[in-house]
């Protein structure tokens, strides 16, 4: 749902690089599901594509994009599900701080 050239300017990546473009595609799907599993949600790119019988859309707006894109460069940069020998820990205020606002809680 984001566009490849933004993708390709959060991970610092020169435009005209190619060859990873695809795992860059396959990324942003993986971000837009992940939000919308979060959120409970469905993901929609703008209002003017939100169905009418959708009461509870998600829209593709600031914080959204921005979650996306911290996922993203995540995944780019981390390929592995271990990362051995560095200590890390996560930034405050990101995606979970960012999609929070957006999720439905059940009843």
């Amino acid at each position: 749902m984001l566009d490849l050239p933004t993708i390709k300017l959060h991970c610092r990546l020169d435009p005209d690089y190619t060859e990873e473009d695809d795992l860059l595609e396959v990324y942003s799907q993986a971000a837009s599901r992940f939000i919308e599993n979060q959120t409970d949600r469905t993901l929609y790119a703008s209002s003017d594509s939100v169905p009418d019988e959708d009461d509870c859309p998600l829209v593709m707006d600031g914080s959204v994009r921005t979650a996306m894109l911290l996922l993203i460069g995540h995944w780019y940069e981390n390929r592995e599900a271990v990362v051995v020998g560095n200590i890390t820990s996560e930034v405050p205020m990101a995606v979970e701080a960012l999609i929070q606002p957006y999720r439905i809680y059940g009843v």
